[in-house]
């Protein structure tokens, strides 16, 4: 086994208890009924899940800001307390019994939706250079197709039941339901699960499910999905990538075991898009992409969503209490600030049969109203260092695995 650092366990405050009012209590009484029923300002609205609010419930939301440097847009805007969300915006909270203080409004709205014609050109980042590393490593965990899910986010709110108030689809490793709030405990339960990748790699892969909400999902009266305000029926993706890609610049460095990256902000409709990453398009379309619209896709399409985590480690550590500022991304000329090393760069592309028009949503904090602003994904190396060996000499002379 690699030699890795060790960081002391970290505990996580117990997130505020959220519960559904009588909207939501609404909206059940035409679940049955075949496509969803909601009220938008007023009027009935079928096929899309919609919520009305006063005022403007849009804000502008902003591009990408500050994605690589932890220490800015250390303000996320959102509307509750130090307390109940960490500074930068990620994920945290939880379900429980507790009353509610404001009434719960659903999205998506319609304007969260826009034709892929109208998606701006997709920023692939710089050009290579001269001591590049130009392989790629692709990883098959599968696509989630035995249905693994929970509510909980093991890198942000490790041992709180239910703590991201929505559902993650898991590939990799398979034991997600017994951690605890001591991090070194539960990279030990890490290394004893089954996993959906080859060659014994128990990492663990990901990311809020994508929902058709023109149908009930199964779990409508349950944390995380219904009772957060996540209706609908959960997709699985018709295509998972998984890929790993060198660095621009020069050559990147194994990853240590157990390093957990994160990528996104779950909180980014609140937080004026800090540390916003999401990327939407389709199928035939990936030159071009949304931040934050969900894209309408010509017939015969289907949604893509793209998912890139940051590359440039700091060499000590494989966590941190912000969980961005030991692993960052790279510089606009795509080399590592002082003091980082780059490592290979990881992505998730996820491909969806979605139904058509404005009709579906990801999952999300009730608050986040399902904004495509928030989308974001997860990761926790776990790969043997035999494996981590080979990809990297495999990135390193430009071969692609």
């Amino acid at each position: 086994m690699r030699e890795h650092p060790t960081r002391p366990s970290r505990g996580r405050s117990s997130p505020r208890s959220r519960k559904i009012t009588a909207v939501l209590a609404a909206l059940a009484l035409v679940l049955g009924g075949g496509a969803i029923a909601t009220a938008a300002n007023g009027e009935l609205v079928t096929g899309s899940l919609v919520g009305a609010w006063e005022g403007d419930h849009r804000k502008d939301k902003g591009k990408h800001k500050d994605r690589g440097n932890p220490e800015e847009g250390a303000e996320d805007g959102t509307e509750e307390s130090p307390e109940e969300a960490p500074d930068d915006g990620d994920e945290h909270g939880g379900h429980g019994d507790g009353e509610h203080e404001d009434e719960l409004v659903i999205g998506p709205f319609p304007e969260d939706f826009a034709d892929i014609g109208e998606a701006p050109p997709r920023d692939t980042g710089p050009g290579f250079g001269e001591a590049a590393s130009t392989g790629t490593f692709t990883v098959d965990c599968g696509r989630n197709e035995n249905g693994l899910f929970n509510s909980e986010n093991v890198i942000v709110a490790p041992g709180v039941e239910h703590g991201a108030q929505h559902t993650h689809d898991y590939v990799g490793n398979q034991d997600v339901q017994r951690f605890t709030g001591d991090v070194g405990a539960n990279n030990q339960i890490l290394l004893q699960g089954e996993t959906t990748c080859p060659d014994g790699d128990r990492s663990m892969h990901f990311w809020p499910v994508l929902r058709d909400t023109t149908r009930e999902g199964e779990d409508a009266d349950q944390s995380g999905g219904g009772l957060d305000g996540n209706l609908g029926a959960i997709l699985t993706p018709s295509q998972v990538r998984i890929e790993f890609v060198g660095n621009p610049r020069g050559p990147v460095a194994a990853m240590p075991e157990f390093l957990q990256l994160f990528t996104g902000n779950a909180r980014a409709a609140t937080a004026e898009g800090v540390n916003a990453n999401a990327q939407w398009t389709c199928t035939g379309f990936e030159d071009r992409a949304f931040g934050d619209r969900y894209p309408l896709c010509p017939q015969g399409r289907d949604v893509v969503r793209i998912l890139e985590f940051p590359s440039c480690w700091n060499g000590r550590d494989f966590e941190s209490e912000d969980n961005r500022s030991h692993i960052v991304f790279p510089e606009d000329d795509g080399s590592c600030a002082e003091g980082f090393t780059a490592v290979p760069k990881l992505s998730h592309t996820l491909v969806y049969e979605v139904p058509d028009g404005p009709n579906f949503a990801l999952d999300g904090f009730p608050e986040q109203r399902r904004a495509p602003i928030t989308d974001h994904s997860d990761h926790i190396n776990v790969m043997p260092a035999d494996l981590m060996d080979r990809m990297v000499e495999c990135i390193n002379s430009g071969q692609d695995c």
